[in-house]
């Protein structure tokens, strides 16, 4: 009975053992086991584009958003969002600035050709036997010179009549080449006045517009209850805009009549010098001999 029970026994515990060779399922234990770790440290190629492309993508939104943003405190916004007041400022100070360059670049057109006219005298004027002589050398029907000794070659030969035989012929002479020296001297000084205006004008007119532009940040400012920078940017702008205007409006134009009022004043010596010399040789017959009182 003992042993039929043991023999029981050992079969029972047979029964209960795995039937697969341990042999074989060591092998396939393993793989299993390294398996997951493989597929864990392994990058997927769909995983990793999307990585790869995320610097590239976040880029271009940056570089498109930058291009979108406009400025908001440019010239066309300070334009477009300025009030009459505003906008008649920066008109004006665009006429004067556009008036002064206009009048700078005229009268140093004007001054050589002064000066050439007064080369093409100098050197065939007195070259003649007469003043009709002289004249003729002078082919520019707008010369000054030619204009001035016409004048004079006429009031000498008018020195006739009631009105005039009472008065000297040097003085007769001489009044009429002066009212020629004047209307030449009117011509080259004429537009100098606007730039001296334009030169004292122009900064307080951009001063105007800076006080303008403050006073509407102030108002932003009460407005929106607190002085944040977007609320006072722009009227600040505005107010550098004006007052950086004004000055560019004033320089120039302080320079520019300063420079042309000093080469008028060396021109007109010329002129001057011209119509007495012409009145000399009318009065006497010969030409006023004084070469080193000429200034060139």
């Amino acid at each position: 009975m003992v042993e039929l029970a043991a023999l029981a026994l050992s079969i029972a515990l047979a029964a209960q053992q795995p039937t697969t060779d341990p042999a074989s399922a060591a092998p396939a234990t393993a793989e299993t086991a390294t398996l997951p770790t493989a597929d864990a440290t392994a990058p997927a190629p769909a995983e990793m584009a999307p990585a790869e492309s995320a610097p590239a993508a976040a880029q271009d939104v940056g570089q498109v958003a930058t291009e979108e943003k406009a400025n908001p405190y440019g010239l066309s916004q300070l334009w477009a969002q300025g009030d009459f007041v505003a906008r008649g400022t920066l008109v004006i100070l665009v006429v004067m600035s556009f008036a002064s360059w206009f009048i700078i670049l005229t009268k140093l057109w004007d001054q050589a050709r002064l000066r050439r006219q007064f080369n093409q005298t100098d050197k065939g004027f007195w070259a003649g036997k007469s003043l009709q002589d002289g004249i003729a050398t002078l082919t520019d029907p707008d010369n000054a010179f030619r204009l001035i000794a016409e004048q004079g070659v006429k009031a000498a030969r008018h020195h006739e009549g009631r009105l005039t035989d009472q008065i000297p012929l040097h003085e007769w002479i001489t009044a009429s080449l002066q009212r020629a020296v004047d209307k030449v001297t009117n011509d080259m000084q004429s537009g100098l006045s606007f730039l001296a205006t334009a030169g004292s004008t122009a900064p307080f007119i951009g001063l105007f517009g800076t006080v303008w532009g403050i006073y509407h940040a102030l108002i932003a400012i009460g407005i929106a209850g607190q002085a944040s920078i977007d609320k006072v940017a722009g009227p600040v702008g505005e107010a550098l805009i004006m007052t950086a205007l004004g000055l560019a409006v004033a320089v120039p134009a302080v320079l520019g009549y300063n420079w042309l009022l000093r080469r008028n004043k060396a021109l007109l010596e010329e002129v001057r010098y011209f119509a007495t010399e012409v009145q000399q040789y009318l009065v006497s017959g010969a030409r006023m001999d004084a070469p080193g009182q000429r200034s060139k």
